[in-house]
């Protein structure tokens, strides 16, 4: 194998790695038509490339009466397709091997029938080495009244490396060919031949004016320099030149991966039109983004009021543990604040208010998962905006339950009591026992001091000159009660403060997790897909 072939061959290799991509990544996105003959040619080509590559397929199509037959038995040197008078002759292709190790798969997948298959022997190819490797194919008449409904003519068009239309001087300009197959072959020069057969025919002059002429109208339709051969096979004129046309071919060993080259650019073509018009996109969502979604994911959740609702309950709680006993004592007498807030169970109460705002508020999930995929589409084709639409949407079934499940999990422990509530707890009871031990002593002294109701037990709890004193510490303890219980309520506050701080931090943790987890992951694969998909495609274009 030549330095260029292996070139164009791993060339080539990478640009159908590429292709593969396309087609994964196309899926659903990209035109459907389109994507379907892309992987049509993938099989294609993955099949030729895995078969002989020392053998070039050629294929001589023609209409009925171009004289194809006659000019594949003067090339192969053989009577081996039936020619005659009966139109049209061939039904069946027939092909001629020029070496035929090696070449029985290749032909297989042709679908060339066994009795339709001949072979050069050695010796009657004295001469002819230039040749070995050709598998020369003879098609069915493209527009015989057969072919409206048997396509082989067209199937082997299409898997043949080198194509050699043969056309009659008569019909050179038939629309039937021009239309359903030149243009088609567009950007398939190095691998098309024209064939201007009958050349017996016609004089030097109308020769001339034929071949300008034929040069003109394949021009105008996209052939660029046109390969024209002028033959006749009834005196043998052209043959040999076309001989050695298919002879550079069949030694370059190159027609096959020149014809699936041209084939991937014909098929890239259009789609590298759209890259021009696209352009490359951030694959992350940037953080901003990503904040704007948590912000609304949490304002549509109800973060906020419930981390008021849980503030409030601290606060109410800590009525128990922190305030001035008497005045708790004295607040028993009036209705339970508690009850009138329906606590009970704090984490269950936690749990329907977290329940209550996500089910309650779905819109707003809605809006604000459109919200980001509108940011991050910018400036990509509609189809592709609408993909990422719909990978942003698709778990928003699921995404307020799910954040009302993982909001739940953050409930406070309200049930845990703050050591220092502990440590002003004993201290307000202290205050209590010695507010009652005072003002039981100065009783004490009020009956045995001065009403004299009996003889004190002991001298302290008559001597009146300790009720000045007495009353001292009663007003005293009664002072450092209410200016503790004060002063508790002060830390109580900022404890609530903190608590709710604590809270909301947590569910917006788990808010931003959820989002992550079922908006932006999806989006994030989506833009990536995107990306990819243009790089493939720039890649499968890159000749």
């Amino acid at each position: 194998m030549t330095a260029s072939t292996t070139d164009v061959q791993y060339g080539l290799g990478a640009r159908f790695a590429a292709l593969t991509r396309l087609v994964e990544l196309g899926a659903g996105r990209a035109d459907q038509a389109t994507l379907t003959e892309a992987a049509q040619l993938l099989v294609r080509a993955g099949d030729r490339l895995r078969l002989s590559p020392d053998h070039t397929v050629v294929a001589l199509a023609g209409g009925t009466g171009s004289g194809k037959s006659s000019l594949f038995n003067a090339i192969s040197g053989l009577e081996l397709s039936p020619i005659g008078v009966r139109r049209p002759t061939t039904a069946r292709t027939h092909a001629c091997v020029w070496g035929l190790d090696g070449a029985g798969p290749l032909l297989d997948w042709l679908q060339i029938q066994w009795r339709h298959r001949f072979a050069r022997a050695s010796a009657l190819d004295k001469g002819e080495s230039r040749l070995h490797g050709l598998i020369l194919l003879d098609l069915p008449d493209h527009d015989s009244i057969r072919a409206l409904t048997d396509t082989e003519a067209d199937r082997l068009i299409k898997v043949s490396d080198l194509v050699v239309w043969v056309l009659d001087p008569q019909k050179y300009a038939d629309a039937s060919v021009h239309r359903r197959y030149v243009t088609e072959l567009a950007g398939h020069d190095a691998v098309t031949v024209f064939v201007l057969n009958h050349a017996d025919r016609l004089s030097p002059e109308d020769r001339e004016i034929c071949v300008a002429d034929l040069r003109e109208l394949l021009s105008k339709e996209g052939v660029d320099g046109p390969q024209v051969v002028v033959t006749s096979a009834v005196t043998g004129e052209g043959v040999d030149d076309l001989k050695a046309v298919l002879a550079e071919s069949v030694v370059r060993r190159r027609a096959a991966f020149q014809r699936l080259e041209a084939d991937l650019d014909r098929l890239m073509s259009p789609l590298t039109k759209d890259v021009a018009d696209v352009s490359h996109v951030e694959p992350a969502v940037d953080g901003a983004r990503r904040e704007g979604l948590t912000d609304a994911l949490c304002d549509a959740v109800g973060v906020s009021a419930v981390g008021e609702a849980m503030e409030n309950v601290y606060g109410v709680r800590s009525v128990d543990w922190v305030g001035w006993p008497y005045a708790r004592w004295a607040a028993r007498l009036r209705p339970d604040p508690l009850s009138s807030l329906r606590l009970g169970d704090v984490k269950d109460e936690i749990r329907a208010l977290v329940g209550s705002a996500v089910s309650a508020q779905p819109a707003e999930v809605d809006n604000a998962v459109q919200a980001l995929a509108d940011g991050v589409t910018q400036g990509m084709p509609e189809v592709w905006q609408a993909g990422v639409r719909d990978a942003a949407r698709s778990r928003s079934g699921e995404l307020p339950a799910t954040l009302s499940d993982e909001l739940s999990q953050v409930a406070p422990p309200l049930d845990r009591v703050p050591g220092w509530w502990w440590l002003l707890r004993i201290w307000q009871y202290l205050l209590v026992v010695l507010f009652v031990a005072g003002v039981a002593w100065a009783g004490s002294i009020l009956a045995y001091g001065v009403l004299k109701v009996g003889a004190a037990p002991m001298e302290i709890l008559g001597d009146v000159g300790l009720l000045p004193w007495l009353g001292l510490l009663i007003v005293g303890v009664l002072g450092l009660g209410l200016l503790s219980g004060m002063a508790s309520r002060n830390f109580v506050v900022l404890g609530a403060a903190k608590e709710r701080e604590r809270l909301e931090r947590g569910m917006r943790r788990r808010v931003a997790a959820v989002a992550e987890e079922m908006v932006v992951a999806p989006v994030e694969g989506e833009l990536r897909r995107y990306n990819e998909y243009f790089a493939a495609v720039a890649a499968a274009s890159r000749k």
